[in-house]
C-alpha cells in the first residue's frame, strides 16, 4: 500500500515525486507519452513490461520507456517502508528545458530496448539523496530548480558505464513502440499477471486482447497460460530438486496449497504424488 506521495509540479505535470511504499505490493505504472526513471531504495523491486521481465536490486534504478509497467515488491524481513523516487520524462518538457541544447544523440531515433537498469552508481546515489532535502523544504523549489535537476539527472546519466542504453532509451522518448504481441506472453507466461494486466501491456482492451490471442494461438488466453503451467510444473517436478513451494513460485503461482489444487485438478495428481511416481519409475 502507498504510505506517502509527495510531488513537485512543472508546468501543470509531475516532474518529480517521492512515494512511501508498504510490502508487499503491486502498482501498475502507465507512461503513454513519457519515459521516467526510478530509483528504489528499501527492498528488490520487479518490474513486469511488455518487452522486460527484469528485478532491480536496492539502490539500482531504471530508466523506464513509454509504455505499461507493473512493479511488485514482496514482503521484506525488516518490515520496512520502500522510498520510490521518479523523474517523469515529458518529450515536450525536455524539448522545452534542453532547448536548442538537446544533444543529437537524443534527438536520434533508436529502438533497442524498453527498460533499462542503470547498475548502482554512486554518483547517482548522491544526487537522489539531494532530493530528500528539497522534499523536506518544498518551498524552496520553483520551476528553475526542476529544470536543473532534470538537466542533472540526464547529465549524470550519461556519464554512467550505461551511457549508450541510456542516449537509446532517451530517444525512443521520440519514437513510437510496435508491440510484439506472441513475445510479449512469452515473456510473461510465468508470472502472477491477470489476463487485464497482460491486455494492458500489449495497450489492448481485455476483449480485443482476448480476440488476438484466439487469432495467433488458437486457444483462449486461460486454456494456453494454465496448458504451459502445468507443462513447466511437470518439467521441473521431474528435472529439479525444488520445492513444491519453490515450483509454484516459478509458474507464477505464489499459494502453494492453490497450486497443487490447479495441479491435481489438470494432470490428476497433486505434485508429489507426481514426483513420487517419477521416481519409481527411474
Amino acid at each position: 500500500m502507498i504510505l506517502k506521495r509527495e510531488k513537485f509540479e512543472y508546468q501543470k505535470e509531475v516532474l518529480i515525486e517521492r512515494i512511501f511504499i508498504k510490502p508487499p505490493f503491486k502498482y501498475e505504472a502507465i507512461f503513454q507519452n513519457e519515459g521516467c526513471f526510478i530509483y528504489i531504495k528499501g527492498a528488490n523491486s520487479k518490474f513486469l513490461s511488455s518487452e522486460n521481465n527484469l528485478e532491480i536490486k536496492e539502490k539500482q534504478s531504471v530508466l523506464l520507456n513509454c509504455g505499461t509497467y507493473f512493479v511488485e515488491w514482496l514482503e521484506n524481513s525488516n518490515n520496512n517502508s520502500i522510498e520510490v523516487i521518479a523523474f517523469h520524462l515529458y518529450p515536450e518538457i525536455l524539448k522545452k528545458i534542453y532547448s536548442q541544447e538537446l544533444p543529437k544523440s537524443i534527438a536520434k531515433t533508436f529502438r533497442k530496448t524498453q527498460i533499462k537498469k542503470i547498475i548502482s552508481e554512486n554518483i547517482i546515489s548522491k544526487f537522489v539523496e539531494t532530493l530528500s532535502f528539497y522534499f523536506e523544504n518544498p518551498t524552496l523549489v520553483n520551476d528553475d530548480l526542476l529544470e536543473l535537476k532534470i538537466k542533472e539527472l540526464i547529465l549524470l546519466l550519461i556519464q554512467t558505464k550505461n551511457s549508450e542504453s541510456v542516449l537509446e532509451i532517451i530517444s525512443n522518448l521520440y519514437s513510437p513502440n510496435i508491440i510484439n504481441f506472441k513475445k510479449i506472453i512469452a515473456l510473461h507466461l510465468y508470472e502472477d499477471l491477470s489476463l487485464e494486466e497482460l491486455a494492458k501491456l500489449c495497450n489492448l482492451s481485455l476483449s480485443s486482447f482476448k480476440r488476438q490471442f484466439k487469432t495467433i494461438f488458437d486457444d483462449s488466453p486461460m486454456n494456453y497460460i494454465n496448458h504451459k503451467k502445468i507443462e513447466k510444473a511437470k518439467e521441473l517436478l521431474k528435472i529439479s530438486n525444488l520445492s513444491i513451494s519453490e515450483v509454484s513460485h516459478k509458474i507464477g503461482i505464489h499459494d502453494p496449497q492453490y497450486f497443487t489444487r490447479f495441479f491435481k485438478k489438470n494432470v490428476g495428481l497433486t505434485p508429489s504424488s507426481f514426483r513420487n511416481n517419477l521416481n519409481q519409475l527411474s
